[in-house]
């Protein structure tokens, strides 16, 4: 189920991320996260407060195992 995160004066996008999701694929979690909020991105690198933000669930990716050259 989604969350609206209502920003305070000097919120940033990838700290509200991490605190929301994780620090793991930080990366994609801030690109699903402009997804699914048309704009946001226009609003510059550091919010003003009240901004409204919808926390969407994300899927988690697949992680394989890392590929060993010489076994």
């Amino acid at each position: 189920m989604p969350m609206i995160y209502q920003t305070r004066e000097g919120d940033v996008l990838d700290a509200i991320c991490a605190a929301h999701y994780g620090l793991e694929n930080l990366a994609e979690t801030v690109i699903g996260v402009l997804e699914h909020n048309p704009g946001l991105a226009d609003k510059g690198a550091i919010y003003s407060a009240g901004i409204r933000i919808t926390l969407p669930q994300l899927t988690q990716s697949v992680v394989t195992a890392p590929y060993s050259l010489w076994d």
